[in-house]
């Protein structure tokens, strides 16, 4: 039998996953600075050195491309949520200190850093049901996730559903038939399958249904500085054009804020202009000056991680402090709940419209799954989780291996599709 690795290339953190020769799955171990992780986070830094007199390009991958950029974040260039434009067409590349790179000689680099020297194998990737963006093709972001590979070295990978991936792991623990309905929540998309598990049958596991929606992890963040940090940088406020008429801030400032996806594009010299031509019309233009600040400063990684830290206290505890400082700006705001789960509304409501649509898709009624795995930190989510819980009952709930499951669910795909 060929080694065959699963491939979660995720929108926030990538995971990989061998099969051994005697069966068993397990996920690859990374090292920086003396600790380990399973995942590996999705990102890339670019920065320029001197070699010979002349500026060299430069890049890092996962861990190292963080502790990278943190080191001199305005002379480095951070790329992150780069799965989120697979399916954009209108995403074809992006100029990096001078030198053009397209999407996927991007995943491409980073890629070769996730698997380093692993090439003879056999790769079953994960790809979502449902790639995120408002106009996102499938097709198209498959054949980009295809040429990424390819790009990396990688010209005979095979795909599979990241759900079914996450519920094949799951399901061989069980002894007995059942339905199961998995839900995989990931920083970008939120996928859900239902398979039907025949112990003994010659199809074991049989895919009845998919569907996908593009709200997961990053949705939520954006709802949180939607909510809790943009107006406090001028959202809602107004300035004076010279005609003397009072107009609002443009909402597209903190649309793009809100999104760390584009927040490296708002870097961009006429995109730092505009912003200041309006700060200096503003009713408040502190606020705005605080803005220009966090874009500026490349302080958006710190920001969005104190948002991270909030969300995840969140699922633990009635209410938390989001805190956060730079230079003039200081954020210290408490953050219920019950407040945060009015925010996601719209978002909880569009899962819970999808979790409806597998189940249409499968024509099945709730009563008839017999068990529920949720994999992906979203997850954790108690307004999330409850949506499952109030469908289909506490007793069916499962969970485990949450950031893991997936790329070991496609390993072993990999296995039976081998034979």
């Amino acid at each position: 039998m060929s080694r065959i690795f699963g491939i979660d290339f995720g929108t926030t953190n990538s995971v990989v996953a061998e099969l051994a020769a005697d069966g068993h799955v397990s996920s690859r171990v990374f090292t920086q600075d003396g600790m380990s992780f399973e995942t590996f986070r999705s990102v890339l830094c670019f920065w320029q050195e001197e070699t010979k007199g002349r500026p060299a390009l430069r890049h890092a991958a996962g861990p190292a491309a963080v502790e990278t950029y943190l080191e001199d974040p305005l002379e480095a260039r951070l790329i992150m949520s780069m799965k989120t434009y697979l399916a954009q067409k209108s995403f074809t590349q992006t100029q990096i200190f001078g030198r053009s790179f397209t999407l996927e000689e991007m995943i491409a680099l980073f890629l070769k850093a996730l698997l380093g020297a692993d090439k003879e194998a056999r790769i079953v990737a994960g790809r979502p049901v449902r790639f995120a963006g408002e106009f996102a093709d499938d097709a198209f972001g498959e054949a980009r996730l295809r040429a990424a590979f390819a790009a990396a070295g990688l010209p005979e990978i095979e795909t599979a559903y990241e759900p079914e991936a996450a519920g094949y792991r799951f399901i061989r623990a069980l002894a007995r038939p059942a339905h199961v309905l998995v839900g995989d929540f990931g920083g970008g998309t939120s996928d859900f399958s239902i398979l039907r598990f025949t112990p003994g049958a010659e199809m074991p596991i049989v895919t009845l249904a998919n569907t996908g929606v593009g709200i997961a992890g990053d949705s939520l963040d954006y709802r949180i500085i939607d909510n809790a940090i943009s107006p406090l940088l001028g959202k809602g406020d107004e300035y004076r054009v010279p005609m003397g008429k009072d107009m609002p801030i443009p909402i597209e400032y903190f649309t793009s804020f809100a999104n760390w996806h584009k927040l490296s594009l708002m870097r961009s010299p006429r995109v730092l202009r505009d912003i200041e031509e309006v700060a200096k019309l503003a009713h408040k233009p502190q606020k705005l000056r605080n803005l220009l600040s966090l874009i500026k400063d490349e302080s958006g990684y710190h920001l969005y991680q104190a948002v991270s830290r909030a969300k995840a206290a969140l699922s633990r505890e009635a209410g938390t402090r989001l805190r956060f400082e730079h230079e003039d700006f200081t954020l210290d705001q408490e953050i219920a709940r019950e407040e945060f789960e009015g925010w996601i509304a719209p978002e909880l409501g569009k899962l819970d419209t999808c979790i409806q649509a597998v189940l249409d898709q499968a024509g099945m009624q709730a009563g008839e799954i017999d068990r529920v795995f949720l994999t992906g930190g979203t997850s954790f989510v108690p307004a999330v989780h409850g949506l499952f819980e109030t469908r289909f009952g506490a007793e069916k709930m499962s969970a485990g291996g949450e950031f893991v499951s997936v790329a070991e669910g496609l390993a072993l795909i990999g296995r039976d599709r081998q034979g």
